[in-house]
Parts: C-alpha cells; structure tokens; sequence
C-alpha cells in the first residue's frame, strides 16, 4: 500500500542523518519504527491480558498476601 508521509523539517534531517549513517533509507527507518510500534502495542496488550488473568483467577491468593 502505498502512503504519503508528511515529517516535519528537523525529523527529516535527523532521519536523513540516521539513514547515511546506517547506510539505508528513509523508507527503511520509517518501516523499522512501525515495527516497533506494533510490537510494543503487542507486548502492552499480553502483559495486560495477563494481569487480567492473574486478577481474576488468583483474586483469592491476592487477598490473602493482601492481608498477610
């Protein structure tokens, strides 16, 4: 799919220092950063579906150490 992009000036330049210093694009940069994004809304998504679990399934055990 294509998409237009519009980064303001100073992101521009420090992504074109980026891209020259690791020798690739823009395009690869912008990609990798997506990457990431989805990642970490991924991996926020698993550890608050697993405190859910946890609350719910050990609510007793918690109100014991609760109260210990």
């Amino acid at each position: 799919m294509a998409m237009n992009v519009r980064i303001p000036e100073e992101l521009d330049r420090q992504l074109d220092a980026i891209a020259a210093a690791s020798h690739t694009s823009k395009n690869a940069l912008l990609l990798q950063g997506a990457a990431l994004i989805v990642e970490q809304h991924a991996r926020r998504n698993l550890i608050d579906e697993s405190l859910q679990f946890v609350k719910t399934h050990d609510a007793e055990l918690l109100k014991r150490l609760e109260d210990a």
